[in-house]
């Protein structure tokens, strides 16, 4: 043992203070120490009311990535810290908690926000938000990164303002909602008669027609139930049946128990709120993007089916495109398979913003 191991240990053996909370630990070894570091986290007024953003990175010369995450509702911030820390030493990242949702649902009361949530409100949100990291940290051009949900107003933004970013990164990209729904409720029955699940069978079989076209109202109140048989045979996570960064969150110290209880009431509100809309959306009719676009697409993915991303993507158009499978991954790929994310990261979109 070397003379720095006996002196750690003499260390810890005189120390008499409690141990230090699994939280304090990340905390601390994440901190930024670097002169040119950014670590920052705290409320915006966007759009007419207060939302959060946290912004942390290595250098402040690095590109900048936002990302947009899923739901509507699901905040990344609870399980950032377990696939992110490597990202942030090549780009500045930010996660903003979008309107309804987990730090800035709690800044704001319930009842004056739930009139204003829609699609377009979130999408003119991004905007501001997009706006605010340019203009606050200096960057002509960001990379913008959507989870699931977020990749809605991904698409919605790269669309409408090209010219803003380096390329956009869709991770389990939405691509036709209502096919999308039908393909993974077929899926979801299939896989449980062939596992002679007759619980499952039943439930699902009487949630028929679903996606129900005329009845969208019936279709949210059916939706957790398919989902709960979605997540089973999925799974959510490839890796494991009963595991998608759930309990990360314990650990994390970017996020509180009330933080946990806040996102909770933000993902019920944002829900109810934005499934309507959410629920017609189809981006097949997009043929073309002005700006670089990557889709990180998990091969068991059924919550945002991956048999639909092969025809959109090989019918589109964009100054570069790229579509990368993740074998081992189901819907949270970035949690299932970090590393390949931070190399097709590092090695395909970080070139893109050296561009000028």
């Amino acid at each position: 043992m070397s003379l720095l191991g006996l002196s750690l240990m003499a260390d810890t053996a005189t120390a008499e203070e409690a141990p230090p909370t699994p939280q304090a630990v990340m905390r601390e070894a994440r901190r930024s120490v670097l002169p040119d570091g950014i670590e920052k986290a705290e409320a915006v007024r966007i759009g007419g009311i207060d939302q959060w953003i946290s912004v942390r990175g290595r250098h402040r010369d690095n590109p900048l990535l936002l990302f947009l995450h899923g739901g509507p509702g699901f905040t990344s911030l609870p399980s950032a810290y377990f696939y992110q820390g490597e990202w942030e030493e090549f780009f500045t990242v930010a996660h903003w908690d979008q309107r309804g949702a987990g730090k800035t649902y709690a800044l704001n009361p319930p009842d004056k926000v739930r009139p204003t949530l829609s699609i377009e409100r979130m999408v003119a949100d991004a905007e501001e938000v997009v706006t605010h990291l340019r203009k606050t940290y200096g960057k002509k051009r960001i990379v913008l990164v959507g989870h699931s949900w977020g990749t809605v107003l991904g698409v919605k933004l790269a669309q409408r303002h090209p010219e803003w970013f380096d390329a956009y990164v869709g991770i389990s990209q939405v691509v036709d909602l209502p096919r999308n729904e039908a393909l993974g409720y077929e899926a979801t029955l299939q896989a449980a008669r062939a596992d002679g699940n007759a619980k499952a069978v039943a439930e699902l079989e009487a949630l028929a027609p679903y996606p129900d076209p005329k009845d969208p109202a019936r279709q949210l109140v059916n939706l957790p139930k398919e989902r709960r048989w979605l997540t089973r045979y999925e799974s959510y996570n490839w890796r494991d049946r009963s595991w998608h960064g759930a309990e990360v969150w314990r650990f994390s110290p970017d996020v509180s128990d009330k933080d946990m209880e806040a996102r909770d009431a933000g993902l019920d509100l944002s829900f109810v709120a934005l499934w309507g809309g959410l629920s017609q959306l189809d981006f097949t009719p997009v043929k073309r993007f002005a700006c670089p676009v990557f889709f990180f697409h998990g091969r068991h993915d059924l919550t945002t089916s991956a048999r639909l991303i092969d025809p959109w993507y090989a019918a589109l158009e964009a100054p570069s495109k790229k579509l990368v499978w993740f074998e081992d991954s189901a819907h949270m790929v970035h949690e299932e398979e970090p590393g390949k994310v931070l190399l097709r990261l590092v090695q395909d979109v970080l070139p893109l913003t050296r561009v000028k």
